[in-house]
This record gives structure tokens, sequence and C-alpha cells, in this order.
């Protein structure tokens, strides 16, 4: 048992199996209470038996913990050839960590392929206060003492305020009914509906994009994605019904997840408002494809549709949610080439939504610029003109075309480029994160379903890591990747900036986090240990600034 190397790592460190991680430099941090913290266990076991140990995470019941087993996943697109920086990891295809695979403490066996790791979460609770110990400790099956070491926790008794980031991760129900062969809407699919919607809520994703009917989202043009349709329809002598038990369902989990927000599905298909979603509705007893591809999104029928659905729509969300925390979608990535067809689509569907926010994901300043889109969601890469033009409460967004200098979260970047996204939200006022993929299990353009432990490109069409945040557990649970813990942890990073900056003003946080290395967009450090150590300034100078105001 002595050819087995441990050591401590932290959170931002991935860890590779040919490459000997850097050991965690401190051992002492400081939370606030209901703040998690992650680090990892990296070992490396010679020989080519497994072996087994047990582990234990030693602290008081104050103290929630939580072990997984990070397992790397295959990536045969890590990064477009022609498009990327210095700052990847890699961008060769290969194996890469992601995966967050739960194990309990206890006997677990050791990988022998090079180096690999244990996550380990920490949370403190409401009563955690003050000096905790943290002991970390390995032994073999004869109770040999393999490896231990502390982690000296300070809980601050005090909670982070509650999250003012609106954050959505698009929500793909029709991925989940293929991954797992179930029915649309069964008891089975409703069930892990559920389970991925209460994960997304536990990791800081406020927002749930809400299937009205199929989201006309990354679909080949004349192709269809499975139906997820929750409103049903019916068309009888030329009068419109509809039945909305089952969106109250969903809503009524979303409730119950304590998600604040609800984004309704694109009323156009994507990149240009030329064409109908998939609309499924029952006429002369028989269910059929009323719209689609097939229909015009200028035309007299979808109009007609339209003049009836939308007001009962939204008559019914404003008696089952709160109104200002509902938001509606036009057509996602419009260009300058389809300024007309957006124009008029929003023309059609807007004197329905005086009562609503509309937001649309966009690059182009000009649709801004001419009252076309009044609440852009602006792409991380193009958005120093709204910035410039001091546009109020933007929103923002990334996916696979921000591949150079802003930070982003691909397999292959280091987990700093993913968590300094909290500095930049906090110093441009962000109002609102949009990503488009939280479960993303198709091939692009929907053409095919695809295993996400096997392929994570979407069949070489994005960077791995773009496509999905979570994989699809044994039992219809959310398994966790490395990104999504990180991403998380930038969002508490953000709450704890803007408590600050409650405290003692906006340009004292910005003073410790911009002190070094300008923070922009584009810019900021290129290493993981500037994000520990402003936090721990930050956590510092709100624990003062309590104590002096007691």
């Amino acid at each position: 048992m002595n050819n087995i190397e441990f050591c401590l790592v932290d959170s931002l460190e991935k860890v590779f199996s040919t490459d000997t991680p850097t050991k965690l430099e401190w051992k002492d941090v400081t939370l606030f209470q209901q703040e998690q913290y992650s680090f990892q266990l990296a070992y490396r076991c010679a020989g080519e038996e497994k072996q087994k140990v047990s582990i234990k995470i030693s602290t008081d019941d104050t103290i929630k913990r939580s072990l997984s087993k990070v397992k790397s996943v295959p990536s045969d697109l890590p990064a477009y050839p022609d498009r990327h920086d210095e700052s990847y990891l890699s961008i060769a295809p290969g194996l890469f960590p992601d995966l967050l695979e739960p194990i309990s403490e206890g006997e677990i066996e050791l990988e022998v392929e090079g180096w690999n790791a244990i996550w380990i979460d920490i949370q403190p609770n409401l009563v955690a206060n003050g000096e905790k110990a943290v002991i970390v400790q390995i032994a073999n099956e004869a109770d040999q003492i393999l490896f231990k070491e502390t982690l000296n926790i300070h809980v601050i008794p005090h909670s982070l305020p509650e999250q003012k980031l609106i954050h959505t991760e698009w929500f793909h129900a029709d991925c989940l009914a293929d991954y797992y062969q179930v029915k649309v809407f069964s008891d089975e699919h409703w069930r892990t509906i559920e389970n991925f919607i209460e994960t997304a809520s536990e990791n800081g994703i406020n927002m749930i994009l809400t299937p009205v009917f199929t989201p006309p989202l990354d679909t080949k043009v004349g192709g269809e994605r499975t139906t997820v349709q929750l409103v049903q329809i019916s068309l009888t002598d030329n009068e419109y019904d509809f039945d909305y038990s089952l969106l109250k369902k969903w809503l009524e989990i979303c409730r119950r997840s304590n998600v604040k927000y609800i984004e309704i599905a694109h009323l156009f298909t994507q990149w240009g408002a030329e064409f109908t979603p998939k609309i499924m509705v029952m006429e002369n007893g028989k269910l059929t494809q009323k719209f689609g591809w097939n229909v015009n999104a200028d035309s007299e029928e979808y109009q007609v549709f339209l003049q009836a659905f939308l007001p009962s729509l939204t008559a019914f969300l404003k008696e089952n949610w709160e109104q200002k925390n509902i938001y509606f979608h036009i057509s996602d990535e419009p260009t300058e080439n389809y300024f007309e067809t957006y124009s008029k689509a929003k023309e059609i569907a807007e004197p329905y939504l005086k009562d609503f926010t509309i937001i649309d994901a966009l690059s182009d300043y000009s649709f801004f610029e001419k009252g076309i889109v009044k609440k852009p969601v602006v792409a991380s890469d193009h958005i120093q003109p709204f910035i410039d033009h001091h546009v109020p409460n933007l929103w923002t967004y990334y996916c696979c075309s921000q591949n150079r200098e802003v930070s982003n979260r691909f397999m292959a970047m280091p987990s700093y480029r993913n968590r300094i996204i909290a500095t930049q939200l906090f110093k441009y006022d962000i109002e609102g994160f949009l990503h488009w993929g939280y479960n993303f299990y198709n091939s692009q353009y929907s053409i095919e379903p695809i295993d996400p432990y096997l392929v994570t490109d979407a069949k070489k069409a994005f960077p791995s890591g773009d496509p999905f945040l979570v994989y699809p557990g044994k039992n219809g649970e959310a398994l966790p990747s490395i990104r999504l813990r990180v991403f998380y942890q930038a969002l508490q990073d953000l709450r704890a900036f803007q408590w600050l900056a409650e405290l003692k003003g906006k340009q004292y946080v910005m003073d410790i986090i911009d002190k070094n290395e300008k923070i922009t967009f584009t810019e900021y450090p290129k290493e993981g240990t500037f994000i520990f150590e402003i936090r721990k300034e930050i956590n510092r100078a709100i624990e003062e600034a309590i104590l002096n105001r007691v």
C-alpha cells in the first residue's frame, strides 16, 4: 500500500491522469453559513490491480459534506481547431475530468490509471459558527493511516444574501424522455423532470425554459424534436381551446424547487424567425401538427392562432405565477440578415405581451439601437458596444462561439476561466445570464439522440462542455459536472461582492477586484489563486463591516 500517493488539490485544478496536480497552497478557508466549498483529494495508485481503501471526512455535525469520484469522459472536439486561444488545457481529443459521480464515505476502490481525484463538497449549516476542522483521512484494509490532512474552516455566522442574478440554462425536457426511453409526461418522465429541475435550482439556476410547445431550438430545417408540448390545444369550428393542466403541473414542480423565474419557449424558429414552431393540435378528433417549418411566421393562420393563444396563455400565467418574473422570447440569435423577419415576428406577438418582458440572445448592437430588441441578451464577446453606450440592466450569454479570450466552461478550459465570470458580472451590473445547454443530449440540429457519457460534443459540433452541464443518472437523477459546481461557486462569489457593495459601496469592492489587473470580459488574471485571494479579502471585509455595524 505504500505505492499510493495522495495530495489535496483546490477546486479549480483539473486532475488529468498524466499530469502531477498542484498541491493545495492553503489550508485555512473562510466561509459563510450555507456556502458551498469544494476541494479535491488527488491520488496516484501504482500497479495494475485496483486497491481498496477507506475514506473518512471528520468534522462536527454543523458541517455537511459529500463526496464524488471525478470521472473522465471522452471528447472528440475539445476545441475548434482554428478558433481557440492559448489558455486551453489541451486542444487534442482525449479524456477530460468532468463527471462527478456521488460516493459515500467508507470503502472505495481506487483507480490505477495515473492521477485521479475524489471531489469533496463541504457546507456549514445555519448554526455553524467559528473555527472548524475538516480532517481528510485515508486508511488501508488493515486500518493503517495512509494519508491525513486537515482543512481549517472559519465560519462567519451569517448567510450570503439571496441570488440577484437571473440565471437560465436551457432545459430540454425532450432529451430526458429520449435518453430514458420513457413516454413524454408519463409519471417516470415527470419524476425525472423534477429531479433535474431540483438540481438546477440547487446550483443557482433560478429560471427554467418552459415548453408551452416544443421549443424551436437547434432543430434542422424540416426536422423535428420529440414533442414536449405542455399546452394541449384543440380546434373545433375554427375556435381554439387550451388545456393548461400539464403546464400547471410544470409550474408546481418549479415552485417546489424554489425556481423564481419562468421563461416561455420561443414563439418563432431560431436564427431569423422565418417559420413557426412545431405545434400539435387536436382537430376533428385527430392530433396533427398544425404548425412547423411548412408555415411561414407571418402567415395569417399563425396570426389567428396567436391572437387566440397568447391572451389565453398570459391570463393563465398571471393567475399562476408572479407576472414580473415571466419572460418571453421571439426568436433566438437573429442576425442582421433577419432584421425584417425578426421585426415582423415581434410586431405580430408584442401586442399580446405588453405586460411581460421579452428577451432574446443576439450579438448585433443595431438590433438594440433601432429599438427592435429592447432587452437584449448579448454574447459576451460582443458586449462592449452595449457597455460603451451604457445600456442598463444588461444580460449576457456565451456558447460555442465564445471560444477566445472570454470566460467559458469548455472541458478543455481551466476552471478559473469558468469562475472568473463573477467579477465581470459584478463590474458591469449584469442582470441575467443565459446558456443554451443544461441537458442537451442530441447531435447538432437534433438529428439524433446521443449518449452523453460517450459523446460530449454533439457529434463534433460544439466543444465538449457546451451542450450540457449535468449527466443523466441511472435512476433519473441529474449528476453534476465539475463545470456546474464551479459556476455555482462563481454565483456565490457574486453574492458576496454584491453584499460588500451594499455595506461599503461598489468602488470599495472594485478596488479589491481590480487592484492588480484590469477586469473586463476579455481581460482577467489567468490563474485561480487570484479568485481565492479576493474571496478571502471580500469575506474579511464583510465580517468587519458587520461587526462594526453592530
